[in-house]
């Protein structure tokens, strides 16, 4: 199959996000809108929207972008806690239909702030049931008709959804994205997920995690198509590999002098494992196989910025076609200022990646 490219839109209100340093139009649909077209017009096929309690609403968001762009697919972080199965799976179908088939969705299980939206179950094992529930009740609203449901999460009876998602080939509805390194989360990806999304490991790391995975697909006996595969992580391109290195390792420099003063990078970092698994690949060495540097989350760098690629066009494809030949399709890259670097990347490094050899 083709590979899929997206980029990141963090969608905040807040300027600085993992050192922008652009000021104004941060929460606005002007500046959201200049960043999908932008995506557009450098071959990117869209981009993940970001989420968060205190960001905005990521749905509405996606849906004035998809109504400002002709070809922008917005892959849409939802969160089970926030949405009840069938009034998402509603929401997203009509949106899927009035877009042409454009939408596709990343499932969010981590911690946010729970209280602040009235979410109640904080535990990890009960957190990756309910999303299981959640991925295998919308997966049954979009293609069936009189659903009746009873779960320990979501209970629908005689449940059908209108419209349908919009059907293209083999596309019944929209690709169902979902990360999470725990043994309960990869077990949610073997059997509901359409794509599991890894963050930036190594290459022998994540080819074991895709053979368990495969392996875990047969052990939970997977009614769905196979399960694809998807790297979320950051890429710092340069024209040449020795300004690439000069421009991680200042950025790298400057977020250990902020981090003398308190990191301000937010989230599960201390009990998600996959975030723990990022931060340990320090222990084996600054940089990994080429180009995978581990430094920036020694100094604060979590999620998809916790480790980096960086080098030149020719480097980083050359890296990211070793992880295609994993058997990974799904990519979705970002760097800083993300309105440059989605010109700069796009244009240097894509079309690299799209002659790259299957």
């Amino acid at each position: 199959m083709s590979p899929e490219f997206l980029w990141y839109v963090p969608n905040t209100v807040e300027p600085g996000h993992r050192g922008d340093d652009t000021i104004a139009g941060w929460g606005s649909i002007e500046y959201s809108t200049e960043l999908a077209r932008a995506a557009e017009e450098h071959g990117w096929g869209g981009a993940l929207l970001g989420t968060g309690w205190g960001r905005p609403d990521t749905f509405t968001v996606a849906t004035a972008l998809a109504a400002r762009t002709t070809t922008f697919k917005p892959l849409i972080a939802v969160r089970p806690g926030y949405w009840h199965p069938a009034n998402f799976a509603g929401a997203a179908a009509t949106l899927d239909q009035l877009s042409r088939g454009r939408v596709l969705v990343n499932i969010v299980s981590g911690l946010d702030n729970p209280a602040a939206y009235g979410d109640t179950n904080v535990d990890p094992a009960r957190r990756c049931a309910r999303t299981q529930e959640f991925l295998h009740l919308v997966r049954r609203l979009w293609t069936e008709e009189d659903v009746t449901f009873r779960g320990e999460h979501f209970q629908v009876t005689a449940s059908t959804v209108a419209p349908r998602p919009h059907a293209t080939g083999e596309r019944e509805h929209p690709t169902l994205y979902f990360g999470g390194a725990s043994e309960a989360a990869e077990r949610v990806s073997a059997a509901e997920a359409d794509v599991q999304l890894f963050w930036g490991e190594p290459l022998d790391g994540l080819a074991e995690r895709i053979d368990r995975l495969k392996t875990l697909s047969r052990q939970v006996n997977r009614r769905h198509r196979p399960l694809q595969f998807g790297l979320r992580i950051t890429t710092v391109v340069r024209d040449t590999t020795e300004e690439a290195w000069r421009a991680a390792e200042r950025r790298v420099a400057k977020m250990a002098a902020d981090a003398g003063e308190g990191s301000t990078w937010t989230g599960n970092r201390g009990t998600a494992v996959g975030q723990q698994r990022l931060l340990e690949l320090a222990e084996r060495g600054e940089v990994l196989d080429t180009c995978l540097y581990t430094t920036p989350g020694r100094f604060g760098g979590g999620g998809a910025a916790t480790t980096w690629l960086v080098g030149s066009a020719d480097d980083v494809a050359d890296a990211l076609g070793k992880y295609r030949k994993l058997g990974i399709t799904h990519f979705v890259l970002s760097d800083t200022p993300y309105k440059r670097e989605i010109v700069r990347i796009g244009d240097q490094l894509l079309p690299k990646l799209r002659e790259s050899p299957e």
